[in-house]
């Protein structure tokens, strides 16, 4: 059995406890090189087989599968395995293969990011959105930043630091120059690095950052006082009346 595991963002302890636990059984591992915390694979058995995929081809990583397919295989992956993981390629091979497997979710960068901003992605009356994309330039992207702009809702972009003056200048066709735009370098790691500024100085405040790092635009930035319907007395929902409704009037 394969296991695609979610290793989250980098701190060890925000690996997930199914996570773990399979980590801990497999006989073989295979990790996704420096995107994976070196001290997760502390968790694996000290006996288990330990492979770098940073360094491999797919058909490489494919031969070591089926080199073990009798066996348990943890395949780590830097934070959920369904975001900029990979992982459809690998799993129509296993598909063909007839060799099982099974997806296990990590937390996230992204949620990493956002718990170091001290920010909620969604805030009432600001935005109810996420987009969550990344800047295509070796890689092809269908969908246009431009075009997804527009929207104005927080977006986080993923794998596009190293270009951030462009990204910057397409983004101030649609948002205004003072909008929040924050870059959280290695979210959760111990050399984590925050930066924060406006589309207008950002690019001088990032400095040399061009590689593992999250970008975090959009008014939830901003401390913002605006309060979700969810705990507003004056609202009723399936679990609470509001404080202006008679108790039998109130509608599951």
């Amino acid at each position: 059995m394969v296991y695609f595991i979610g290793a989250g963002p980098g701190d060890p302890e925000l690996l997930t406890l199914k996570g773990y636990k399979i980590l801990k059984s497999c006989q073989v591992v295979i990790y996704a090189g420096s995107l994976v915390n070196p001290e997760i694979l502390n968790f694996a058995d000290k006996n288990a087989k330990v492979y770098d995929s940073s360094k491999m081809t797919l058909e490489e990583i494919l031969e070591v599968i089926r080199r073990y397919k009798d066996k348990d295989i943890a395949r780590l992956h830097t934070g959920d395995p369904s975001l900029f993981g990979a992982i459809n390629e690998q799993i129509e091979l296993l598909e063909k293969e007839g060799i099982p497997y099974k997806i296990i979710p990590g937390v996230s960068s992204i949620f990493a990011g956002a718990a170091s901003l001290k920010r909620e992605l969604t805030v009432p009356s600001i935005t109810q959105t996420v987009i969550i994309t990344r800047y295509g330039k070796r890689t092809y992207v269908p969908e246009e930043l431009e075009k997804l702009s527009k929207h104005n809702a927080t977006l986080v972009l993923f794998l596009s630091v190293k270009y951030l003056k462009e990204i910057v200048d397409i983004l101030k066709r649609n948002y205004p120059s003072n909008t929040p735009i924050s870059i959280v370098y290695k979210a959760s790691w111990k050399d984590e690095n925050v930066v924060s500024g406006t589309l207008e100085d950002i690019v001088e405040k990032a400095g040399n950052i061009e590689s593992t790092a999250l970008i975090y635009v959009g008014r939830f930035l901003e401390v913002i006082k605006t309060r979700s319907k969810l705990y507003d007395k004056t609202f009723s929902h399936m679990y609470r009346r509001s404080e202006y409704e008679d108790s039998n009037s109130f509608d599951n």
